[in-house]
């Protein structure tokens, strides 16, 4: 049964196996039979989900590249066909795996004398409802088949006659599996960024005593290479681990079993189809994962803006004679695309996503500074704002912060601050937001109730004495929604592994200054190898839900859907995916 020398008692312990293992197979269970083909259902519509993801993120740069045009976004366009060669590389690859295995999927069916040559969508009577496509596997529907616990074709299709040592297809989807994850790997890691070249030759890592073990030789494989570890070490990492498996195994004392004996040895047909599409499942949450990564090296929208900053900042108060430095920028900028800022008369390009101009301060109770700041969108129509600064030299003068930069966001109890020097007390009203004091007598909290994109705050200072309230400026913030949160199971974030114990899932800013609290309503979690997924309210799981999780082996992907609330009481969705 498993090759190689054994003991009389081993012999016929596999003998005894053989027998046990047939009867049953004889007599699987109708109960049993439909569960893997609920499994398989459940599985086939998750692959689903995850070829719409995957290429939602090609198609983003697609659109990207039709819309850059003109010299000044040449190196834009550029480093967007990079991106989209790597794409277009990770996509070959998955799909190349994914009809490999449907073609043994359709072969186990065929030669069970099942019919697959009719194709009819959603007939509860037809087996085939959909042909595979480059990365989008066949839909099948497993409740019409009727040889559903065949054991002995797929046994001798995938694996032949030793679990040890398989030499079935099952061995050649296993290699070509494992030689995608490597070619993966490489694909993503492989790359140029100006004079830095990147580079990665994966090694087979199939052996491991558990999850720790395994990203522990996983992370001294990418550390020895010559990839780059600050922005792709991280997803390198968790794409390599979701495709390992446990090469050799011990089953019903039989050690060094082979994985391929031990996932298709006498199992039933749907059994057998059903882990094929979980391996199509591993191939197509990796290609989303890859083509995500690659997507978030460039930016893309009207203007391509990938960072947000303030408009203008400098010194509010200088002495006469000093050199004051000030940063001018949009408040939005892409390191591929510079602006144009213009001061006294005068134009430059600026780099990193702003201008920095540098003057003299004279004398008198002001300096007022202003110019332009221009910026071409992908079509090359030029945006132009104004920008002014005004310096108060030595003289009373207030100032107004907003520590998260110059934006209000809505729903939020936004910190800003107001000083009005020369006066022992100051004085802000709002336009467009409210104002309320906080705990600290320095700050205030904003709470924005304007419809429109902007709000304003004005400052006074006031002399408590005589009651002279004078105004001193007039500061304007953009009015925006919250970002959505980042998502954790336990202590484990959105993609990481997590344990079948844990019972609460988070939702906070991971790398913010923004101090919202968001609430999960609902949630609703499933397994790619359970029948059906489990619901319930609020953040913590129920018992029904750990049961659930505790079915999954290591490696399950576990996808959790959530509604959540915000202080700005907008309802939002999310979709997140870890691994056990």
């Amino acid at each position: 049964m498993a090759g190689g020398k054994e003991t009389p008692r081993q012999k016929m312990i596999g003998m005894m196996y053989l027998v046990l293992t047939a009867l049953l197979a004889l007599n699987v269970s109708k109960t049993i039979l439909d569960a893997f083909v609920a499994i398989e259902e459940n599985t086939q519509k998750s692959n689903s989900m995850q070829v719409d993801r995957g290429s939602e993120f090609i198609t983003d740069i697609s659109d990207e590249i039709a819309s850059t045009h003109g010299k000044e976004h040449a190196q834009k366009l550029q480093k967007l066909k990079k991106i989209m060669k790597q794409m277009q590389q990770v996509d070959k690859l998955s799909a190349d795996l994914i009809q490999e295995i449907d073609r043994v999927k359709l072969e186990l069916l065929r030669e069970s004398g099942e019919e697959i040559t009719k194709i009819k969508p959603d007939d509860k009577e037809t087996i085939m409802w959909e042909k595979g496509n480059n990365c989008r596997p066949a839909r099948m529907n497993l409740m019409a088949v009727q040889a559903k616990d065949q054991y002995d074709i797929p046994m001798h299709i995938l694996v032949r006659d030793d679990i040890k040592n398989p030499s079935g297809k099952g061995k050649m989807i296993w290699d070509d599996y494992n030689e995608f994850r490597s070619k993966l790997i490489e694909t993503v890691a492989t790359y140029k960024d100006g004079k830095k070249s990147y580079s990665i030759k994966p090694k087979a890592i199939n052996s491991f005593k558990d999850s720790k073990d395994l990203r522990k030789q996983v992370n001294r494989m990418l550390q020895s290479s010559k990839i780059n570890l600050r922005d792709d070490e991280e997803i390198l990492s968790s794409i390599y681990m979701n495709l390992t498996k446990q090469e050799r195994v011990t089953q019903n004392d039989i050690e060094g079993v082979h994985w391929v004996g031990q996932t298709f040895d006498h199992a039933p047909l749907v059994a057998a189809l059903a882990s094929l599409s979980s391996m199509q499942q591993d191939v197509l949450s990796a290609r989303s994962l890859a083509l995500g990564h690659l997507k978030s090296k460039v930016s893309t929208g009207e203007y391509s803006f990938n960072k947000i900053v303030g408009l203008v900042y400098g010194p509010e108060i200088a002495n006469s004679g000093d050199e004051v430095e000030l940063n001018v920028m949009m408040a939005a900028f892409d390191s591929d695309n510079q602006p144009t800022v213009t001061h006294n008369g005068t134009s430059f390009v600026g780099t990193g996503g702003k201008g920095i101009i540098k003057t003299k301060v004279g004398s008198g109770g002001e300096m007022v500074l202003s110019g332009t700041v221009s910026i071409k969108n992908k079509s090359g129509l030029v945006k132009t704002e104004n920008w002014s600064h005004t310096i108060k030299i030595m003289r009373p003068q207030g100032t107004v912060s907003l520590p998260k930069l110059n934006v209000l966001y809505k729903g939020y109890d936004n910190l800003i601050e107001g000083v009005a020097s020369g006066y022992d007390q100051t004085v802000l009203n709002g336009n467009g937001v409210s104002l309320k004091q906080s705990g600290n007598p320095n700050q205030q909290i904003a709470r924005v109730t304007t419809t429109g994109k902007t709000a304003s705050v004005d400052i006074y200072g006031m002399n408590s004495v005589s009651k002279k309230k004078v105004k001193l400026g007039t500061y304007s913030f953009r009015v925006m929604i919250l970002p959505n949160p980042d998502f954790f199971f336990g202590a484990a974030e959105e993609g990481g592994k997590i344990s079948p114990l844990e019972k609460n899932l988070f939702s906070r800013y991971k790398n913010s200054p923004l101090d919202a609290k968001f609430t999960i309503l609902n949630w609703e979690l499933s397994l790619n190898t359970a029948p059906k997924p489990e619901k319930g309210k609020g953040s913590h799981l129920s018992d029904e839900a750990t049961r659930l999780l505790k079915q999954g082996r290591p490696g399950t992907i576990v996808n959790v859907k959530m509604d959540y609330i915000g202080p700005d009481q907008i309802v939002r969705k999310k979709l997140a995916s870890f691994v056990l």
